[in-house]
This record gives structure tokens, sequence and C-alpha cells, in this order.
């Protein structure tokens, strides 16, 4: 693992305000390399991936997993669950934007699942 992404895992989530913004364009690119499987869509503001698994109980289980994340961080996602895949979407609400907050979860959830 690069010492980039070791950054990225060993951050914590922060309390973000109104006032502190999302990250522009050049951030959020700067960030998406170091979890080159999730993509940002700028017209919704958000970071996703969709995850498939073999079974629905597989998938059940990659669910409580993100969640145990989403608690160590305080930091939750909107996720779409069907039979065999989970759409995993962050945003922080807060700003109505991609935040490093995002990003953080991001790579904890791909440790989880790669």
């Amino acid at each position: 693992m690069n010492d980039d992404i070791n950054k990225l895992l060993k951050a914590k989530c922060r309390t973000v305000s109104k006032k502190d913004g999302s990250l522009n364009l050049s951030q959020i690119e700067t960030l998406r390399k170091l979890t080159p499987q999730w993509q940002f869509c700028a017209n919704d503001n958000i970071l996703c991936r969709t995850f498939h698994f073999d079974s629905y109980a597989e998938t059940i289980r990659f669910v409580n997993a993100v969640a145990d994340i989403a608690e160590q961080h305080d930091h939750h996602p909107e996720l779409q669950v069907m039979h065999k895949r989970c759409k995993v979407i962050y945003s922080t609400h807060t700003v109505n934007g991609v935040t490093e907050n995002d990003f953080i979860c991001a790579a904890h959830i791909d440790v989880l699942h790669d």
C-alpha cells in the first residue's frame, strides 16, 4: 500500500461546517487517484461505487461491515442494496458536496472489499 493511501486510512473524519465547503475538482481528482474504483458524479456531487457479490447473504454481510465503518467514522453513506450488489454513495450533506471524509470512508471500504 502506498503512503498516500495509508494517510487516508489513518485519517479520521472530522466535523464539517457549511463554511468549510466541499472539495474542488482538482482536489477530488487527486483523491480519486487513491480510490480509483470510485466515481465522482459532478451533476449530483457524489462519490459512488457499486460492489458485486455472489449471493444476497454476502451482500448483506458487506452492508453490515459498511455500517460498522460508518459508525466508527460517524460518516454515513447512502446504500442501495440489491440482490447481489450494493451501491455505496457518499456526499457530505452539510456542504452539499464531496469532502475528504467521503474519501476516508471510501478507502476503508476498499480495504474491506478488495
